[in-house]
C-alpha cells in the first residue's frame, strides 16, 4: 500500500510542478514518513535567496486502525486544521484529488 503512495505523489508532482524556468523561485515537493504525507512549497527566503524554505500546504495522516487518511491544511496561523468538509478519505488518490482541485482555496489560495 505505502509503495503506491510514493508513486501517486510523484504523478501529482509531475502535474503540479511549475515550469523548469521558475523552479528556483517556486517549486513543490513532498515528504512521506511515519504514515504521513506532507506537501509543501519550496521558495527562497525573501531577504536571503541562499536560504531555501519549505512552506507546508497539505498533510494526510494514515490511521491504520480505521483504514483512513485524515486530511489537514495549513492555516495562516501556521497550525494544521482538519480539512472540512472532507476531513477523511479512504485512498491516497482521494487526498491528492482534494489538494489538486483545491475547491475551497485552502491549499494553494
Amino acid at each position: 500500500m505505502f509503495s503506491s503512495v510514493d508513486r501517486q505523489m510523484k504523478k501529482f508532482l509531475e502535474k503540479r510542478r511549475p515550469v523548469e524556468e521558475i523552479r528556483s523561485q517556486l517549486d513543490i515537493g513532498y515528504t512521506f514518513q511515519d504514515n504521513t504525507v506532507e506537501i509543501f512549497e519550496i521558495r527562497p527566503q525573501w531577504d536571503d535567496k541562499k536560504v531555501i524554505r519549505h512552506h507546508p500546504i497539505a498533510k494526510a495522516r494514515y490511521i491504520m486502525s480505521k483504514g483512513i487518511w485524515k486530511v489537514y491544511w495549513m492555516r495562516a496561523s501556521l497550525k494544521w486544521a482538519s480539512y472540512e468538509p472532507h476531513p477523511e478519505v479512504k485512498e491516497i488518490e482521494q487526498f491528492i484529488k482534494l489538494v489538486d482541485e483545491d475547491a475551497f482555496g485552502c491549499f494553494f489560495g
